[in-house]
């Protein structure tokens, strides 16, 4: 019987959905979304707990649906996150079946609120295992909320060398007159109510493993029973003549504030020609006087996405005034009192210049390991096992300043600096924390938003020797398939929803998709049989 704060509605005759369809119906003004898999009905929220994309548009596999827009994914029995980005479960309501109706009961307060917080367990005073998380990113966050999740009783310290609770850094580049307030991925007040400690402007510096110890930039130090070392990255640092005059690197939000103030009606300089470099001239360039990109390939996300969508990119920023100077490179700046005023390339070419923007690349924060006994790689990344734990029992790492094994790549061992991968692998390091033996299993999946325009990608296409594409990039228009040794090992796509998030749930699954079905003309009909 339903409570005072709930109420019943019939949606529909049983024999009204098919099994593995869904249907978006109205409780109380609000949408939910209803699911029958093998004659089973189940109720959830309608909407992405990310971003809001309404989940009716996304891929249902099994008993889970997967976010249209940025591949969030949702078990519909439970309402569960079971893959990110985005942080909170979906509200789950209740269905029955009588006389051949489906009714669904629903708490007003959830239908309204459309996320819903996993339960966490408090911290028990009496327990003195403490759990140290160096690092105030995606992973470091999602570790601790999946710790007081799973029942963790102990003390939790988040660690982060920045001034700001932690953030949704994808925001920055895509709009970058945000306040800090706006972006945070939880208030302060969350944190004290699960009792996860937050120190901010606290920098690792070293790190004892035989002591469990580690020291802090003030020179504090703290014990640990386990740790997570998910500090992420550090921009790389521009190096020619007049690289000392002032430039901008995009960080924190304090960056991203800047270059919005810097840029207004001035001349800027974008040092290369990667996704973030691509949204940041996306944003500038109808508020900026000019907007330059300089890249070392012919033409933007070439390595990643391929020339033909490069292109299409490349075209539709240059028809909104961006000007690019591609197989280049920066040769010296030039400026006056500090400032930089022009910069030189390596063709000859001279440019005005009033602010350069490096985004050439980033770098694993993790020096301050030296001496610790954690094994790093040739570029400084940590390895880590599938469990996400370091050579050393009882230390983790996750996010992009790990080098980890990929299983849709049989396990070969990469680093990718995607948020949702450093959210998938924060969660997995909480579990093996807990001695659950969880095994790290995500399909990388990004996006970049330009001008209005989507593209989303789900895969690993590093070494791709051809591409299959499906529509045109010039209508705006295209799902790309990447084949490496005659599979389909990533995805790309504009306007093709739910595709991309299609293939990553039959990637996700073990599955492989030959070139030969990729080549198909009946591409609907193979993606639904998954």
């Amino acid at each position: 019987m339903a409570t005072e704060d709930e109420f019943t509605k019939e949606v529909c005759l049983e024999t009204d959905m098919q099994d593995g369809e869904m249907r978006e119906v109205e409780m109380n003004e609000q949408k939910v979304l209803l699911v029958k898999i093998n004659g089973s009905f189940s109720a959830v929220g309608s909407k992405c707990t990310h971003y809001g994309a309404p989940l009716i548009k996304g891929a249902l596999i099994g008993h889970r649906v997967r976010c249209p827009w940025h591949g969030a994914c949702f078990n519909v029995k439970t309402g569960d996150i079971e893959d990110y980005p985005g942080l909170d479960s979906l509200p789950c309501f209740k269905v029955k079946v009588e006389n051949g109706k489906v009714l669904v009961t629903a708490n007003k307060l959830a239908l309204e609120n459309s996320k819903r917080v996993k339960t966490m367990t408090p911290r028990d005073p009496h327990c003195s295992s403490t759990v140290l998380i160096l690092g105030g990113g995606p992973a470091g966050l999602v570790c601790a909320e999946t710790l007081r999740q799973e029942g963790y009783l102990g003390k939790i310290i988040l660690a982060t060398k920045e001034d700001n609770l932690p953030y949704d850094r994808t925001k920055l580049s895509k709009a970058m007159n945000m306040k800090t307030e706006s972006i945070l991925l939880r208030p302060g007040d969350f944190f004290a109510a699960h009792d996860i400690e937050v120190w901010t402007d606290k920098e690792a510096v070293a790190v004892n493993t035989s002591k469990k110890m580690v020291k802090f930039k003030d020179g504090s130090v703290q014990q640990y029973d386990q740790l997570l070392i998910a500090t992420g990255s550090r921009p790389n640092k521009l190096k020619c003549s007049g690289a000392d005059l002032e430039n901008v690197l995009l960080r924190t939000p304090d960056d991203a504030n800047k270059i919005h103030e810097l840029s207004s009606k001035k001349n800027v300089l974008i040092l290369g020609s990667s996704f973030i470099g691509m949204e940041v001239a996306a944003y500038l360039s109808d508020k900026a006087a000019s907007v330059c990109v300089v890249g070392s390939s012919k033409v933007p996300f070439q390595a990643v996405l391929g020339s033909d969508i490069g292109s299409t990119v490349m075209k539709m920023l240059e028809e909104h005034g961006v000007k690019f100077y591609m197989e280049n490179t920066i040769k010296e700046l030039k400026g006056q009192n500090g400032k930089v005023k022009e910069a030189i390339l390596k063709s000859g070419t001279v440019l005005p210049v009033d602010v350069v923007l490096t985004g050439i690349g980033v770098a694993p924060e993790s020096a301050f390991l030296s001496g610790s006994g954690i094994h790093l790689d040739s570029k400084g990344f940590i390895i880590v096992d599938k469990h996400m734990q370091t050579n050393i029992q009882g230390v983790f790492a996750a996010g992009d300043v790990a080098s980890f094994p990929l299983p849709l790549m049989n396990s070969k061992r990469v680093s990718i600096g995607h948020w949702q991968l450093a959210l998938a692998q924060g969660r997995s390091a909480a579990l093996n924390m807990l001695k659950r033996k969880e095994v790290f299993n995500s399909v990388p999946f990004f996006w970049t938003s330009l001008l209005g325009k989507s593209i989303r990608y789900a895969g690993y296409g590093e070494g791709f020797t051809e591409i299959i594409m499906k529509g045109n990039p010039k209508e705006m228009k295209f799902l790309a398939f990447y084949i490496r040794e005659e599979n389909v090992v990533a995805v790309s796509s504009m306007n093709f929803d739910p595709a991309v998030a299609r293939i990553a749930e039959i990637l996700a699954s073990g599955k492989q998709i030959s070139k030969a079905e990729a080549q198909s003309s009946e591409e609907d009909k193979w993606l639904k049989h998954f």
